[in-house]
């Protein structure tokens, strides 16, 4: 272990290279063991850097950003994780129309940024518990918009270089992206907006807001929706309608507010999470015949 510290304090500083650092804090859930080998890199050449380090000792590698959507497990996670949202968070606006935003920068951010120069067609984001990198990745969506819509290029780190990608590269769909496919550590994303008139945007972004204030159970930590929309039904509908709604699981609860999210009540665990989701897939399944398929990652 040592030794590993060693080498990745060659490039980054030391205090940002931590051992048995644990992740909970770290994600929307609250839920997750330590990291092996936790950096917190600021540059792109620190984020290439932690990456050949755990090449060259044969370790899994992990990209954290606001730590939404996704279930790490209490026994924690051998290798090095990278987390870029602390100092990889820088966003700005360039001709005009575009936002240029670092993976680490949160949705919410980067929204509230176009807002303030007068730009549409971010508004759905503004209230998605992620990153960039992270909205990128899954294609995240809200309110009939998705980053596929308005993501125009990405940088990302693949295969050791550095790799620019343009809209017909991406393969966005549903929950899904190229970048799922090749293991692309993303870097920063460029996104296309239009001008339009602020209070107009404004409005729009608190309408949503307070949607999803009245509907999310957004007191209480959970990793937003669990499940894909299955095609023809809702996912929430369909637990409720199994009388879920309120059902635990040791921490875990469904959701009294939303049955498409799962809660952490207190001291929940990532195996009563996984439990829980086990039950509401065989429920949904005995009784309505439909498989619902995890939008939840599990690391």
């Amino acid at each position: 272990m040592d030794k590993i510290v060693e080498q990745l304090t060659r490039k980054i500083p030391t205090e940002n290279v931590k051992t048995e650092h644990i992740l909970a804090p770290y994600t929307t859930f609250e839920i997750g063991g330590p990291a092996e080998f936790f950096v917190i890199p600021s540059k792109v050449e620190q984020i290439s850097w932690a990456l050949d380090v755990a090449a060259e000792q044969e370790l899994p590698y992990y990209v954290l950003g606001k730590g939404s959507n996704l279930l790490i497990d209490d026994k924690g996670l051998r290798g090095v994780v990278i987390y870029l949202g602390e100092k990889f968070t820088k966003s700005e606006v360039i001709d005009e129309i575009k936002v240029k935003a670092q993976s680490g920068a949160t949705l919410e951010s980067i929204s509230l940024l176009a807002m303030e120069h007068s730009l549409a067609g971010l508004e759905f984001a503004v209230g998605i518990p992620g990153s960039v990198g992270g909205g990128v990745f899954m294609n995240a969506g809200a309110y009939e918009g998705q980053m596929g819509d308005v993501v125009c290029e990405v940088t990302g780190i693949v295969d050791g270089k550095i790799k620019t990608y343009l809209k017909d590269d991406m393969e966005f769909g549903y929950r899904s992206s190229t970048f799922q496919k090749d293991g692309t550590v993303i870097l920063e994303a460029t996104i296309g907006l239009e001008k339009g008139n602020k209070e107009i945007i404004k409005a729009k972004i608190d309408e949503l807001s307070e949607k999803r204030k009245s509907k999310q159970p957004l007191n209480m930590p959970s990793a937003g929706s669990v499940f894909k929309r299955p095609e023809g039904y809702y996912a929430g509908k369909l637990i409720q309608d199994c009388g879920l709604r309120g059902f635990s699981i040791g921490g875990a609860q469904v959701s009294e507010k939303h049955c498409g999210f799962i809660v952490n009540k207190g001291a929940a665990t990532s195996q009563d999470v996984k439990d829980l989701v086990a039950h509401i897939q065989r429920t949904v399944k005995d009784k309505f015949g439909v498989e619902l398929q995890r939008e939840l990652k599990y690391i």
